[in-house]
């Protein structure tokens, strides 16, 4: 078996972040596969501006793409902000295109202050099959996040098996024979640059 890696995008710009708590956490359970490496691409620590098509390649987009087109599986891991995903995960998908996510198996995460935040991980659910990207049927969603941690650290045993169940399926899956192309991603434009 060939090495496997699995990336999470935390996409959070919180210092205190749930999310990328749970992404730890994901990625922890990953690991504790053999011949398994993880990376944590904290959008904290990439300079990305505004996306801007003229301008694909600002900041460090190219450093962001290459670590997410490394990956076998990605967790796209993010807040629930008024019923949506954050406004830096979708900025960094923006800079990604098929290169980095056609026929890479995906997993879904969301945590909310609130209660059902399953609309966001739909969302980004869409976003993966513009992609064509292969999304895995567990995800997890965090409703009252703040009764799931303690002081940073996961102390609900429910949320825990979810999010263990999420890492173990990225590597599980990593690998999954492709599918032909969605009809989303098919219509989805620059999918024959």
């Amino acid at each position: 078996m060939d090495e496997i890696r699995v990336a999470a995008i935390g996409g959070s710009l919180r210092e205190e972040s749930y999310t990328r708590l749970a992404c730890e956490e994901a990625l922890a359970a990953a690991n504790n596969f053999e011949r398994v490496e993880t990376d944590l691409i904290d959008l904290r620590a990439f300079d990305l501006p505004v996306y801007d098509a003229d301008e694909d390649d600002a900041g460090e987009a190219v450093a962001f793409r290459e670590r997410v087109d490394a990956a076998d599986a990605v967790i796209l891991g993010t807040p629930v902000y008024h019923g949506s995903f954050s406004s830096a995960m979708k900025n960094a998908l923006d800079y990604c295109g098929f290169d980095e996510f056609e026929n890479t198996t995906v997993g879904l995460l969301c945590v909310a202050g609130g209660s059902f935040p399953t609309t966001t991980l739909d969302q980004l659910r869409g976003v993966c099959r513009a992609l064509n990207a292969w999304v895995v049927p567990h995800q997890v969603a965090i409703p009252r996040v703040r009764n799931a941690f303690d002081d940073g650290v996961l102390v609900d045993d429910d949320v825990r098996e979810r999010i263990d169940t999420l890492g173990r399926r990225m590597v599980e899956y990593a690998n999954i024979e492709p599918d032909p192309r969605t009809i989303e991603a098919q219509q989805n434009v620059g999918a024959d640059d």
